[in-house]
């Protein structure tokens, strides 16, 4: 058994629990939960106020400086960990189901949306009820589901253009790009059509009008579906940075109020701007990780233990409006880090290491 190896792997997930423990209750979209604030502070004066406090400074320093130095070390010593490499097999099983998770992720919220009145992002109050809900529900059923994701795509792009507010609900994008490369999948309304128009002497085989559009599309597209996971990953990665970044760091009056407002101070004993500065630097650490696709599912499985703690620590937070980042979440922890990760170009270097490792001596 590779000791070092669990060692490094459960200090990762100590690490990581940690980290998700202090800010995932100050992680939360600050928009959908605070009002603007009567007067703003300067986010460089901000940090060095709470920064100037020895004890802060300790934390912040101590925690980035372990966090850094661990990942380093894995980097190194790329440890192999049974238990890890049992749920990856696991999940190999799982990945048929990655369209069916991203539907859901999508068309879920979109027709919650639409009843909700509100266009994509809570902070749009908008009444777009038939166009949402319409597009949720061909997701969820699956119905021409390509398609339905391309129109969604443009429409979040067009809205965007006129409310740049809508970047509080970027995470579409890369789900609406995902669900473009790798379809409906099963169990999806297209795949029963596809089936019974594909049977000898059905009624609707004869009359299908789209299915060798479909087939053409799809075949073309084939070569792209393994850049899923990249993706995803990048996508979300921005968002959870931009989120650490501009919402907490860059707007810190306003993360104060989500602090007071959840009396958070009672539930980890920290000074409330230690509370904004590690929900920030938490958010933006696990977005680069997702972004470089370094321990991808590490870093998933840590951004995924924020939103929890959120759902339950905020209890007028719109939960709907994350079930986009719950499920895309879910389909980077099932999938990794795919191609162009440093996840990925590390699995290549172990390979060669061993192959190499295994050409018998010449002597």
């Amino acid at each position: 058994m590779d000791r070092p190896g669990v060692r490094s792997g459960s200090a990762l997930l100590v690490v990581g629990i940690a980290l998700a423990t202090l800010a995932g209750r100050a992680s939360a979209h600050v928009d959908y939960v605070t009002d603007a604030p009567t007067a703003t502070r300067d986010a460089v004066e901000f940090a060095a106020e709470v920064l100037a406090d020895p004890l802060n400074l300790a934390l912040v320093a101590g925690g980035t400086v372990g966090v850094v130095a661990l990942l380093a070390a894995l980097f190194v010593t790329r440890p192999t960990v049974p238990d890890i490499e049992a749920l990856r097999a696991a999940l190999a099983d799982y990945r048929e189901y990655v369209p069916w998770m991203l539907r859901l992720s999508l068309g879920l919220p979109l027709v919650g949306a639409g009843f909700a009145g509100y266009l994509f992002s809570p902070a749009v109050p908008a009444e777009a009820r038939v166009l949402q809900v319409g597009l949720g529900f061909l997701l969820l059923f699956g119905l021409a589901t390509r398609a339905v994701a391309a129109a969604g795509l443009l429409t979040y792009l067009a809205a965007l253009a006129f409310n740049p507010a809508l970047v509080l609900a970027v995470e579409y994008v890369p789900g609406f790009v995902a669900i473009i490369l790798l379809g409906s999948g099963r169990p999806s309304a297209d795949h029963m059509l596809g089936v019974v128009a594909g049977s000898s002497g059905t009624y609707y085989g004869r009359i299908d009008p789209v299915r060798g559009v479909a087939e053409r599309f799809a075949e073309r597209i084939e070569s792209h579906e393994r850049y899923v996971a990249t993706v995803l990953r990048v996508g979300v990665g921005l968002a959870f940075a931009y989120l650490g970044l501009v919402e907490k760091l860059a707007n810190p009056s306003r993360a104060v109020q989500v602090v007071d407002r959840y009396d958070l101070t009672a539930v980890v004993p920290v000074d409330p701007g230690l509370w904004v500065l590690g929900a920030g630097l938490t958010e933006i650490g696990v977005g680069l990780l997702l972004v470089v696709g370094y321990y991808t599912r590490g870093a998933a499985a840590v951004a995924f233990t924020m939103l929890v703690l959120t759902l339950f620590g905020l209890p007028d937070d719109p939960v709907l409006a994350h079930i986009t980042l719950f499920g895309m979440i879910s389909a980077i922890f099932t999938l990794g880090g795919g191609p162009l990760s440093l996840d990925a170009w590390l699995s290549a270097a172990g390979d060669r290491d061993r192959d190499r490792d295994a050409v018998p001596s010449a002597d």
